[in-house]
């Protein structure tokens, strides 16, 4: 197994892990997270704000996945994403995931449609930043089609993903995202759908009501088949709670995530919001200087108008 070039201090396996995570953080005000063997459950206070699955999960042994969150909670408690929906049971909660993985010109199942495709969680740890709480995972990537010379799964690529929630500020929360790839094997690529839509990367799978509207720094967004360009993020709103009060979450591509301009795969019902990356044409993960992608949700209540996203975007890290 490839040693972690990571900061991994805290074992998961620790027998002291568990009682440590009950305990707040010091600095973190009222943000708090206990561990179960399913997975990671983040309170501020007596309200959820989101679960991180550990442990793979299925329906009657399909579709299984972990390495995502779900439920994802607004800043009153409910519950804003889907997981296991009918029209599409491979989408869950919020997500990172490829069609296309490929080693030279052999395919290494779909992450996306959770097919011949595992992710070994190998370590979890937890940090402060100030009044932030950091959860760190370092993740291998597996297929059943790739495998040792003992016919065992094979490790192919090393994911290091790093979760910061900030505490909830007036109307609004910040979750921040930084994925980091690293390949494993040489002439590793992935890619999004191999098709005109291209669709693949950080995803939201979001309950949508009926009066969902899109818009971006660049003004309203129409959704449509194809992906749409637009500015570095998109803000979807509506009654996403409940019909009484508005909200919404803006999904954000940061400043030195990879391309000037994204392009969105949106949805007015029955599917996932994606910012797309790279596209349908793959792209190569080197072994040595490791892909990072940098994404951030800001889940509010009421309004937030263009120009406070804005600010809060350029604020970004």
């Amino acid at each position: 197994m490839t040693k972690l070039p990571f900061y991994y201090k805290l074992k998961s396996n620790c027998p002291y892990f568990i009682g440590f995570l009950l305990l707040p953080l010091f600095g973190l005000a009222q943000l708090t997270f206990t561990e179960s063997e399913a997975g990671i459950q983040i309170k501020e206070g007596d309200k959820s704000v989101l679960f991180y699955q550990k442990q793979p999960k299925s329906i009657n042994g399909e579709f299984s996945r972990n390495n995502y969150i779900h439920p994802l909670h607004g800043l009153d408690g409910s519950v804003l994403t889907e997981d296991f929906p009918e029209d599409h049971p491979h989408h869950r909660g919020v997500f990172w995931a490829w069609h296309q993985v490929f080693i030279g010109n052999a395919k290494l199942g779909d992450s996306w449609e959770c097919r011949d495709f595992s992710w070994n969680i190998s370590d979890i740890e937890s940090s402060e930043d100030g009044d932030i709480l950091k959860l760190m995972a370092a993740t291998y990537w597996q297929s059943p089609l790739w495998l040792n010379q003992e016919g065992n799964q094979k490790p192919f690529l090393l994911e290091n993903t790093t979760i910061s929630i900030y505490p909830r500020k007036s109307n609004y929360r910040i979750i921040s995202f930084k994925i980091s790839l690293l390949a494993l094997e040489k002439n590793l690529k992935i890619g999004g759908s191999d098709d005109e839509k291209g669709y693949g990367g950080f995803s939201i799978r979001m309950k949508l009501p009926e009066d969902i509207q899109f818009t971006s720094n660049e003004g309203e967004v129409v959704p449509e088949n194809n992906a749409v360009e637009a500015g570095k993020w998109i803000n979807i709103f509506g009654s996403l709670s409940n019909k009484e009060n508005r909200s919404g979450i803006v999904i954000l591509s940061h400043q030195d995530s990879p391309g000037e301009k994204e392009n969105w795969i949106l949805r007015e019902k029955e599917s996932m919001q994606n910012c797309v990356y790279p596209g349908r044409k793959a792209v190569s993960v080197s072994t040595t200087d490791p892909t990072i992608l940098k994404y951030s949700l800001l889940i509010y209540e009421g309004t937030m108008t263009t120009q406070e996203i804005q600010t809060i975007y350029k604020e970004l890290k």
